[in-house]
C-alpha cells in the first residue's frame, strides 16, 4: 500500500489541476520530453527517462513515477517504478486510486505491461469526477 507524503499529495493536486486546465482549454497534454527513439535495444529506459522529467503533467508517489498525456478525448496515464524494476498491475492500480480517487475503476482501461502500466480514460470522465 502506498503512503503518500504531503508533498506527493500537493504534487498530485497540481498535476490534476494542470490536466483539467488543459482539457477545459482544449490544448494537448504532451509528454514532458519529445518522443524518444524507442528502438528495440532500449525501450525500457526511454520510458523511464520520460517519466523522470519534471513537468506539469508528471509526478511521483513513493517509489512510483507517473505522467499523463492526451489530446482530443482520450487521456493516457503511465506509471513506472523509479528504479526501473518490474511493476505489477496491482501496484499501479494503487497509484491510479491515489491520483483519481473519485473516478470509478470501471471507467479506466488498462493496457498491462511488465515494467510500465498504462491506463486510459475519457476526458469527460475526469472532468465529471472533479
Amino acid at each position: 500500500m502506498i503512503q503518500p507524503t504531503p508533498e506527493a499529495i500537493e504534487r498530485r493536486d497540481a498535476v490534476i489541476n494542470a490536466v483539467l486546465g488543459s482539457i477545459r482549454a482544449g490544448t494537448p497534454i504532451r509528454l514532458t520530453r519529445p518522443l524518444l527513439d524507442a528502438s528495440p535495444s532500449q525501450p525500457r529506459f526511454a520510458l523511464l527517462d520520460v517519466a523522470r522529467e519534471p513537468g506539469p503533467y508528471a509526478g511521483a508517489v513513493g517509489e512510483f513515477l507517473y505522467q499523463f498525456e492526451g489530446e482530443e478525448d482520450l487521456l493516457h496515464l503511465f506509471i513506472v517504478r523509479e528504479d526501473g524494476a518490474e511493476l505489477s498491475v496491482d501496484e499501479a492500480r494503487q497509484v491510479v486510486s491515489f491520483l483519481l480517487p473519485t473516478v470509478s475503476p470501471g471507467l479506466v482501461w488498462l493496457k498491462p505491461g511488465s515494467v510500465s502500466q498504462h491506463f486510459f480514460l475519457g476526458h469527460d470522465v475526469l472532468v465529471g469526477g472533479f
